[in-house]
């Protein structure tokens, strides 16, 4: 019976990954759950593993190269996350061990997080609440409402395939900027960065995170948004210059920011943005519904399934070094 490693701590396990999904992966194979709170060291980590086949991995444990290395019986390391920056890719293809990734069941709560960011930046309505909740009587601000304005996306994925029917139901004028995107869709106008950033009433940033795109939201990108725009980060927050944003929130150039990632750990919010006034600010917490994460926890067992079938599931990163899994189907 194949020995199957699951490294949630205890106290997250329920939460991340769910029962349903753990009793249909302890019919698989002999179920290895981690013990260890808070904190898995590399140590830790290879002990647990030893003799296991499959790793099913939360986003804080990361895949070494020493792991690989050291665990000849290790055929799949599977993240429960799309996030795989923490596993060293290259160093499990060389070991012949496949690394697989789950899909974006979040698309749906990261675009209502993003209407609901929309609504409170255009309406104040954080401002609002502050005051009652200090026991004062706020004094009534005029709104911007959203039919009418312009949004415009840049880095149109699964995201913003999702998000824009909803901004379009909503009246809005949906601008998009990718230089990979391949067809547009219908009723979306594709523009260059600098017609939208200067066209824009709301710029929702949905780009990948990469070498190629670390800071590009900086001071001259915030100088030519339009006077008075909303900028929306729920990407990664690598993508921001955060004081040339903090900079263009203080001298009045733009009139709010809702970030739910920056550049803290596990990618969320540092002090230098989210303690601003004009700042709303979430600790990256798009994806965080019963729904996405369940959907997610399922993936990997499905995944973990067709592993053991001597299959290639969908979500491998690199099927073409599974040498580990070929000689697994072989004997």
């Amino acid at each position: 019976m194949p020995r199957i490693l699951l490294t949630y701590p205890p106290s997250a396990r329920a939460t991340w990954y769910g029962d349903s999904a753990l009793n249909e992966l302890a019919q698989l194979g002999e179920l290895v759950l981690r013990q260890q709170e808070p904190d898995l060291s590399e140590d830790d980590l290879l002990d647990l593993a030893r003799g296991c086949e499959l790793i099913i991995s939360d986003k804080p444990t990361a895949g070494t190269e020493r792991l690989f290395r050291e665990n000849h019986t290790l055929v799949a390391f599977l993240r429960c996350a799309m996030d795989i920056k923490s596993i060293d890719i290259a160093a499990a293809s060389r070991h012949g061990v496949l690394v697989t990734q789950a899909g974006p069941s979040f698309v749906h709560a990261v675009s209502e997080l993003i209407v609901a960011q929309m609504i409170n930046l255009s309406r104040e309505l954080p401002h609002y609440f502050a005051d009652y909740r200090r026991r004062r009587t706020p004094a009534q601000r005029m709104g911007r409402q959203l039919a009418g304005m312009t949004a415009g996306i840049i880095g149109f994925g699964n995201i913003a395939a999702t998000l824009t029917p909803v901004l379009q139901a909503l009246g809005l004028r949906v601008l998009t900027h990718d230089p990979y995107l391949v067809d547009t869709p219908p009723g979306v106008e594709r523009v260059d960065l600098e017609t939208l950033l200067g066209e824009a009433d709301q710029v929702i940033c949905l780009a990948r995170y990469s070498q190629e795109t670390d800071n590009m939201a900086n001071g001259a990108f915030f100088s030519k948004m339009k006077p008075g725009s909303f900028f929306i980060n729920a990407s990664r927050g690598g993508l921001v210059d955060e004081e040339a944003l903090a900079s263009c929130l203080a001298d009045g150039h733009l009139a709010g920011a809702a970030i739910d990632v920056g550049r803290g750990y596990d990618d969320q919010p540092t002090a230098t943005l989210a303690y601003r006034a004009e700042v709303l600010a979430t600790p990256h917490i798009g994806g965080m519904v019963p729904e996405a994460i369940a959907c997610q926890a399922r993936q990997t067992v499905q995944q973990a399934r067709l592993i053991l079938a001597g299959e290639i599931p969908e979500g491998a990163v690199n099927p073409h070094h599974a040498r580990r899994l070929a000689r697994r189907a072989r004997s």
